[in-house]
């Protein structure tokens, strides 16, 4: 799957972060929904409890950038995110009312997916300035 050790190594940081933000989603998720609030509602502002977070740490930890960070970056995370977050959404949507399933497995199905496209949108779009002048993207 990955072409090199630092890869690899990368995308493990990567899912590390995202455990523990998938994690606060997950909770703000059902706390939510348990509390009545609509389930694409409730998603759209459990995913927004951890996008900051994600962003410190996988910009720190994961993608090793040094320098501050700048406007650009900043707005190719949000988008990175809010297409992940539509990517979960219409899942979730299609996943649970148009097909039935119940909803954790919805959500679980919907996240597997949202997680590729905010990785593959990160390495190759967000932080990749910082990476190509590294050597860590051809």
């Amino acid at each position: 799957m990955f072409n090199n050790k630092h890869r690899a190594i990368q995308f493990l940081r990567f899912c590390t972060v995202g455990v523990g933000n998938t994690a606060v989603d997950f909770a703000a998720f059902f706390l939510l929904t348990l509390g009545g609030v609509p389930y694409l509602l409730a998603q759209a502002l459990s995913y927004a409890a951890g996008v900051v977070n994600s962003f410190l740490l996988n910009r720190k930890w994961t993608f090793r950038v040094a320098r501050k960070a700048n406007v650009l970056e900043v707005a190719r995370f949000i988008i990175v995110n809010g297409l992940s977050l539509l990517v979960l959404s219409g899942l979730l949507f299609i996943l649970h009312d148009a097909n039935h399933m119940a909803l954790w497995i919805s959500k679980l199905m919907a996240t597997g997916a949202a997680i590729a496209v905010n990785y593959m949108g990160s390495r190759l779009w967000v932080f990749t300035e910082y990476q190509r002048t590294r050597g860590e993207i051809a």
